[in-house]
């Protein structure tokens, strides 16, 4: 009787769920995940998985198994000609929306013609980007667009009594919905970002930062959050495989912003506050725009010849980025 409910949906997903718990069970014994974690009926995310076995997709409709009818579907776009899904995910989001996602072939993503173009990019929060080329994109900070909304909407749902009130569940859903147009908003700018940056360059050179360490700081975690620099470097890798481009990640100890890119001369300090500096040779800097010229110099030169990225501390006047080897100790 208590699990008369996994009879009302057909058996694939159900399949499908026990596969994914092998697969769990198989990265974890391999020290590669954690322990799997039980799922709850209220909190997890609801979605169920269907193989050819379990859906029929035919003249752009959707019926799935133990349906009479097909789903009444608004698609995003059309699938590419001549192509046919093998799994059928449905979901459900935090603000009560439903989606369905088809995995397929896509013959349409193909290479790009090769072209001789690289840059540079420093992220930023005064901008998002900052190119080589000088060019910055500007941070479009949506979460600080909807923070009144999203505060007042918080504050109506911890006056509701906690449980499982219809009350409760209409005030969490408003919270969910903001929070859903901030990250679609969000998403749909770092597409339009990263897809350009992959079509007009052949070489992209990032930092590699640890974001996860760096929301830390209590006083930028919003901000960086927003940001979204790892969104932003995961749709980088994944188009760049898909264009056949070159991601490069340079070391995060590098220090970029402050090294000259015109003579080389690492600068002692360089607190956040500076934004323009000028070198020892007369050079004015934006500290961003220099700092994406270093990036780009240290990619290219790991690309080409396998140099290290940091600089050598011991060459006079200058910094080099050939790879530097530890001395052998006589015994």
């Amino acid at each position: 009787g208590e699990l008369a409910f996994l009879n009302d949906v057909s058996s694939v997903p159900l399949q499908q769920t026990l596969r994914h718990l092998q697969t769990a069970f198989t990265n974890f014994f391999g020290k590669r995940a954690k322990y799997p974690r039980f799922k709850s009926r209220k909190k997890s995310r609801k979605s169920a998985e269907y193989t050819t076995s379990g859906f029929r997709f035919r003249d752009g409709r959707l019926t799935l198994a133990k349906m009479s009818e097909p789903l009444d579907i608004v698609w995003s776009r059309p699938l590419p000609e001549g192509a046919l899904p093998s799994t059928v995910t449905v979901s459900q989001d935090s603000a009560g929306r439903w989606f369905v996602s088809l995995l397929c072939d896509d013959p349409t993503v193909k290479p790009l013609p090769a072209t001789d173009g690289a840059v540079g990019v420093d992220v930023g929060l005064d901008h998002l980007l900052t190119l080589s080329t000088g060019e910055k994109a500007a941070n479009p900070r949506h979460e600080r667009k909807d923070r009144a909304g999203l505060a007042l909407a918080q504050r109506r749902l911890a006056r509701k009594a906690k449980g499982d009130g219809a009350n409760r569940a209409k005030a969490r859903r408003e919270v969910a919905r903001i929070h859903a147009r901030i990250a679609d908003r969000r998403r749909d700018g770092l597409h339009k970002l990263t897809t350009r940056l992959v079509r007009e360059n052949q070489t992209i050179v990032i930092e590699d930062l640890t974001v996860r360490n760096m929301v830390r700081n209590r006083s930028l975690a919003r901000a960086i959050s927003d940001a979204a620099w790892s969104e932003f470097r995961s749709m980088l890798e994944y188009k760049a495989a898909w264009y056949g481009r070159e991601v490069i990640a340079v070391d995060r100890w590098f220090p970029s912003s402050k090294l000259c890119s015109t003579c080389g001369t690492l600068q002692d300090k360089m607190p956040l506050s500076v934004r323009t500096w000028t070198c020892d040779c007369g050079t004015t800097h934006d500290r961003d725009v220099n700092a994406a010229k270093n990036l780009l110099g240290a990619g290219l030169a790991l690309s080409v010849c396998g140099a290290g990225v940091r600089p050598q501390r011991s060459t006079p006047g200058g910094r080099s980025a050939t790879k530097q080897k530890t001395p052998r100790r006589e015994p």
